[in-house]
């Protein structure tokens, strides 16, 4: 019995150990090198029109095993109406036939170790035909009409509920007008008591006004019921919008998806990773039964009068149309009608947060399942929201409407010039690293534009840019459900046109294998960031209304995400903050401490107002020894209309005694001629702000990142975002980093690692277009010098007369042709291929003096090198250099280079085609450049 104890404990203490124990830089390496199915790139799976059959969602999900997807989102959302068939049947979203399809698929996945996700709802955001009227959306919004007086003036309900109509992206046909009040006001406006309320003077279904002369703003308040539809939502899925503001709506529609699913193949826990919801599109909902009351509770005095004066004219997703609205505004009024925006956009915030997120959490821990979202959108918190999921996600595009050239610029006159990562996933991020999450997943390269114009580089590029802003997971956007008999190209909501059709196919897995080797690396790691940003969010709101993210129609400080982008090309590490972590944080030895987060420096973007309590707790902050930076001003007032002036003389006392620490409250000026590199680069110097690595010259196409694992391995990410130039610089470590220890370059691409030799703690680097360096400083020894293959030469020769071979993957042909010097394909015969085309050189060495190396200059896109025979391999990313130097020999050599091209120019031969039309000819999209463009050199 003694012994049987001592076994027990024994395997107990191992199991501890095995579960507690940090991995070690030997298994971090094992795993890297073949990442396990967790960390592989899932996929959005777009089920288009729930016209789905057994047999082929198993097919697709066979193919996408094969490419090396790790897990699914099954993702119902409405047909593509522009597509070819129609014929097939489309399933209702939680009928019996659509759920059996879920259990076979899940089933399926199980066997083959893939994760599977499923959405809440289609489309976004989640509602269905089904919801009850009582429990569906409803907002308020205002209507001014400017008139002169003098005449006697007839208005109708009519006209009024009319011309105010929402302009939602799906209306709903249920939605329903009540006129709630009218306001006459002056067209300037300096005191409240200038406004009459004429409400009463409405009679019957008509207004009349006899007004001596004078220009006036008539504003009539309209309250639209059950307003919106889902956006892109799948049959039984796609009616009116859920009430968000509605904890029993929310808690009902759940429970009613739940229930329909489990009563028929079983726990949710037991097929489904984690239930999804999709970025907050609310279409500018912003009311409920109950929110004056909440209003008045929560603030201390009414609403109802200020309704028409907060508001702006907005448009589809709530966006701003116009924020000179209405009568001017000017002196005590502005400012009333300013912070009582303020309480109106924080009420609608506190009961989003309450009745829709914590509900939604709640209802997941209750099911055993975790919960996934994009917890964003107009009038959510931006950090908060995020602070509760399991996985939090953010977001990447290829490009949005913006059309910003991600690889090829990186201005700082504005913060999306360049950028795949979206403004709000440094909030994302942040709140993953407050809240102890190591998992942050990213809708991955959202592609609404270039579908059939994307290439595995430019996926690699933004998705590493990505992860540069803490993102460890992806999930592309997105495969399309389309059986393989209909029509080429088949259907297509979205996406990068993931599909076999498309002639990098076969290489995808490439992609999805260097993602999973970071994914190893990035989750098993915390990001270092010891600076905290505190943008002015609460500013906005109180000037601006909430905006819609990601992609807000404007901000009251543009430069916010370039100030951490500076750090991070600095060496540095930041997170957000908000006002209310600064409140729930403790002080200690000079540190604002939040969970594991530590932050001993604190930057205030041109924060004009803040909370007394967040100052208060800044002056304890300042007082330990920590040091906060106000750009631009100091704070100078408080939020909000009840009692305003005496809360705001107390905020100016507390700056004041704040003041009294000039090395620690630092007033700083603004970044000029949007220099905001430069200027950090300037300001860490001479405030010796910290940071773990040091770049040369900085330079804005270079990110930086760093992570550190439990056993103190240290992780460096450096992306170079450049698709044509390399970024060469020196790196420098400290010496509490690199001292005993070795330092390496994982590739991510072959799972190798390579020793790095340090000079001092420094790298030359040279960090090639396209590429990212993976630099581990950890204690192992055995490997291989890292090397870089030399791009040119001064005695370097160039190829020419070329017998080429083109195969188009589509139509099945072959032909031949020759090629005196390269051309791109655009300017041939061929300007409208897709396919693989074969190059063919012969190149004579008549002395003993061998070369070493081929750079093939441009290639579009992926290429294979072969010399006499041998393969040299596959590169898709990057300088197309070679070492060839145990392949060639004197006399004659054969040089093969085989190129897999995009398949956007052969779509654009097919004008009537009802997808092409949608993405390539109603855009005018031009020719890419296509096939080895060269020049070809040996050296």
């Amino acid at each position: 019995m003694r012994r049987l104890k001592l076994l027990l404990l024994a395997l107990i203490l191992s199991h501890y150990y095995m579960v507690n124990a940090a991995m070690t830089s030997s298994d971090a390496y094992r795993l890297f090198q073949n990442p396990t199915n967790k960390y592989r790139p899932f996929i959005r799976w777009w089920w288009n029109g729930n016209k789905v059959e057994e047999q082929e969602l198993l097919r697709e999900l066979n193919l996408l095993n094969e490419v090396g997807i790790g897990g699914i989102e099954i993702n119902p959302i409405a047909f593509p109406g522009d597509d070819n068939s129609t014929s097939k049947q489309s399933l209702v979203w939680l009928s019996d036939e659509w759920i059996d399809l879920v259990g076979k698929v899940t089933d399926e996945a199980k066997k083959k170790d893939m994760t599977c996700d499923l959405l809440v709802g289609s489309g976004w955001p989640f509602g269905s035909e089904n919801t009850p009227r009582e429990k569906t959306a409803s907002v308020m919004l205002t209507y001014a009409m400017e008139f002169n007086g003098g005449l006697p003036l007839d208005i109708s309900r009519f006209h009024l509920l009319s011309t105010l109509d929402p302009q939602v992206s799906i209306p709903s046909l249920g939605r329903t007008a009540e006129l709630v009040s009218l306001k006459l006001a002056p067209d300037s406006i300096w005191d409240v008591s200038q406004i009459k309320d004429i409400t009463s003077l409405m009679t019957g279904d008509l207004l009349h006004l006899d007004l001596p002369k004078g220009k006036y703003v008539l504003y009539a308040m309209i309250r639209y019921d059950s307003f919106a539809s889902v956006i892109n939502g799948a049959p039984g899925a796609s009616g009116p919008i859920l009430n968000h503001l509605d904890s029993s709506a929310i808690l009902d529609f759940l429970n009613n998806m739940a229930y329909a699913i489990e009563s028929r193949i079983g726990p949710l826990s037991l097929r489904f990773r984690a239930m999804f919801v999709d970025s907050m599109e609310l279409e500018g909902m912003n009311w409920s039964s109950d929110f004056s009351e909440e209003f008045e509770k929560r603030r201390g005095y009414k609403v109802e009068s200020w309704l028409p004066f907060i508001m702006f004219k907005v448009g589809r997703l709530g966006n701003v149309q116009s924020f000179d609205y209405g009568s001017k505004k000017g002196g005590t009024f502005l400012e009333q009608v300013n912070r009582v925006r303020f309480d109106f956009e924080l009420t609608k915030a506190e009961l989003l947060h309450e009745r829709y997120t914590n509900t939604f959490l709640s209802w997941c821990r209750e099911k055993n399942i975790k919960s996934r979202a994009q917890a964003y959108g107009n009038g959510f918190f931006l950090l908060e929201s995020s602070l509760g999921y399991d996985i939090p996600e953010c977001e990447s595009w290829t490009t949005n409407w913006l059309r910003h050239r991600i690889g090829e610029e990186m201005g700082d006159e504005d913060y999306r010039r360049g950028r795949s990562y979206t403004m709000i996933n440094k909030y994302v991020t942040s709140a993953a690293h407050l809240s102890g999450k190591r998992l942050v997943s990213a809708e991955e390269m959202t592609n609404t534009y270039r579908v059939f114009n994307t290439s595995l580089e430019f996926l690699k590029v933004g998705s590493d840019m990505n992860a540069t802003t803490g993102v460890t997971h992806s999930v592309w956007h997105g495969f399309n459900y389309s059986p393989a008999d209909e029509s080429f190209p088949g259907w297509v909501r979205y996406g990068s046109y993931y599909n076999e059709n498309n002639p990098w196919w076969s290489y995808f897995r490439r992609l999805n294998d260097y993602r999973a080797r970071m994914s190893v690396l990035l989750q098993n790691a915390d990001m270092v960031t010891d600076i905290a940003i505190l943008p002015p969010n609460y500013d906005m709101w109180t000037t601006m209304g909430a905006q819609a993210e990601p992609f807000p129609v404007k901000l009251n400080v543009d430069y916010t995400s370039l100030l951490w982008e500076a750090i991070h090309k600095n060496g540095g590490g930041a997170d957000y903050i908000s006002e209310g972590i600064i409140r729930e944080a403790s002080v200690k030895n000079g540190k604002l401490c939040y969970g594991d987060k530590q932050y001993s420096n604190i930057f205030l973007i041109q924060t004009e107002g803040i909370m007394q309590e967040t100052l208060d707790k800044l002056l304890s902050f300042v007082q330990s020894g920590g040091r906060v930076f106000c750009i631009g001003f100091y704070p100078s007032k408080s939020f909000g209309l009840k009692d305003y002036q005496h809360r705001d003389s107390v905020i100016k006392a507390t700056v004041d005694v704040l003041k009294s620490y000039p090395n620690r409250f630092i007033l700083l000026k603004k970044p000029k001629d949007n220099a905001y590199l430069e200027w950090y680069s300037h300001i860490m110097e001479t405030y010796d702000l910290p940071h773990d690595v040091t770049i040369k010259n900085p330079n804005r196409f270079l990110l930086q990142s760093h992570f550190r694992m439990d056993n103190k391995d240290d992780i460096f990410l450096f992306v170079n975002a450049n698709m044509s130039e390399s970024q060469k610089t020196q790196i420098s470590f400290p010496e509490k980093l690199y001292k005993g220890r070795t330092a390496w370059l994982y590739n991510a691409e072959d799972g190798q690692r390579y020793r790095l030799t340090l000079n001092n703690g420094a790298i030359c680097a040279n960090i090639g277009p396209s590429e990212s360096w993976i630099v581990v400083l950890n204690k192992l020894s055995n490997g291989e010098d890292f090397r870089i293959l030399p791009d040119s030469s001064a005695s370097q020769n160039y190829l020419k007369h070329w017998d080429v071979t083109l195969t188009h993957s589509h139509e099945k042909w072959t032909k031949d042709t020759t090629m005196d010097t390269l051309v791109d394909l655009r300017n041939t015969p061929f300007d409208k291929f897709m396919g693989t085309i074969e190059y063919r050189t012969n190149y004579y060495v008549v002395t003993d003096s061998l070369p070493q190396y081929i750079n093939l200059g441009k290639v579009c896109e992926i290429c294979q090198l072969t010399v006499n025979g041998y393969d040299c391999g596959i590169k898709w990313f990057g300088k197309r250099v070679y070492d060839i130097a145990p392949y060639i020999r004197k006399g004659n050599n054969k040089i093969e280079v085989k190129v897999t091209t995009l398949m956007g120019n052969y779509l654009q031969s097919m004008p009537e085609n009802p997808v092409v039309k949608r993405f390539l000819i109603s855009r005018n999209t031009p020719l890419m450049p296509t096939g080895l463009i060269g020049p070809v050199s040996i050296y």
